[in-house]
């Protein structure tokens, strides 16, 4: 292990306040230096954590978009992984259409401009395989346009029609404002229900739409996952199998803070949780690569038939080869 604390990139989610307070059981010999950078918003020690960690490999070891890190194992940069996913969504809720627009199936957004973070946002990513696989849009009939520039610099396929948002313009408003007709957004356009904001989600019940996606293919998609630079893997050749037990003692921790009705802010949290269980499963967290093939080959897929990478990925050569048989 080197001498220096290892640096560690991650969010603030409820997963992983253990690393963040300090009770996460660390296995022994590994020295972690926990940095919450996020990536739209800013927290303690930043923003930007995915161009920080992919563009400028300013960690040793970070929680990274799945669709960038895919980019740049594709192009050979010098990054492996561990199988531990800190983020996942389903993509259905996450469709906002305006409020007039009239589109009521995924098909109807032939034609239409959609706006994205970028086209190789992971959410994007997903949400544009679901939205062929499951409903049968032809991802070419329709106008993306994109917020941001990519994390990993990538070339649109042929057939692709893409625009670019004016530098400084803010997605939400642009939907708001009909400039768009739908956005594919990793975030909720309102903290609390507007009525004054005209946008709503494209399907009517969500939950319901992401229970039969739960139900056909039988996992929650998987967001992000932990990246190390190789060159930390290669002089600490313990680390990814060190890291993967962390998290697991940090997602114990977690568990058990929801068997307190009182941990959450929202008063019915109890019974979300336990309808939750009851519809999915109280295990939508696996770690490891068995238990997630389906899951990456799937969204290896989807990277390959929206040219974001040139051939379809092994499940294992993203991963550390310490860590294949998890």
């Amino acid at each position: 292990m080197s001498d220096a604390p290892i640096t560690l990139a991650i969010d603030r989610y409820d997963r992983q306040i253990p690393f963040h307070d300090l009770t996460v059981r660390l296995p022994p010999g590994l020295d972690l230096e926990v940095l919450q950078v996020g990536q739209e918003q800013a927290q303690r020690e930043g923003a930007h954590r995915h161009e920080r960690m992919l563009r400028d490999r300013e960690f040793d070891a970070a929680e990274v978009s799945l669709s960038s890190y895919i980019a740049a194992c594709a192009r050979g940069l010098p990054f492996t992984a561990i199988p531990v996913f800190p983020r996942r969504l389903f993509s259905l809720g996450q469709i906002f259409v305006h409020r007039d627009s009239g589109i009521a199936h995924p098909r109807e957004l032939a034609g239409r401009r959609v706006g994205l973070q970028s086209f190789q946002t992971t959410l994007a990513v997903l949400a544009k395989g679901d939205m062929a696989s499951e409903y049968g849009l032809s991802l070419k009939d329709v106008t993306w346009v994109m917020r941001d520039a990519e994390t990993v610099e990538v070339k649109l396929p042929p057939g692709y029609t893409s625009e670019r948002l004016a530098k400084g313009s803010n997605i939400i408003e642009a939907l708001a404002t009909k400039q768009l007709d739908a956005i594919f957004y990793s975030r909720t356009p309102w903290r609390d229900p507007d009525p004054a904001l005209p946008i709503r989600r494209l399907f009517a019940d969500p939950q319901a739409e992401e229970k039969r996606y739960f139900t056909r293919n039988g996992y929650w998609p998987i967001m992000h996952l932990v990246a190390i630079k190789t060159e930390i893997a290669a002089r600490c050749p313990e680390l990814p199998r060190q890291l993967i037990e962390a998290f697991r003692s940090a997602a114990e921790i977690a568990d058990a803070y929801a068997d307190d009705p009182g941990w959450s802010r929202f008063a019915w949290s109890k019974y979300a949780r336990e309808r939750e269980t009851e519809a999915l499963t109280s295990k939508l967290w696996p770690l490891g690569v068995a238990s997630n093939r389906a899951n990456l080959e799937r969204f290896i897929g989807y990277s390959f038939e929206q040219g974001i990478i040139d051939r379809r990925l092994l499940v294992e050569e993203l991963f550390h080869p310490s860590v294949h048989a998890t």
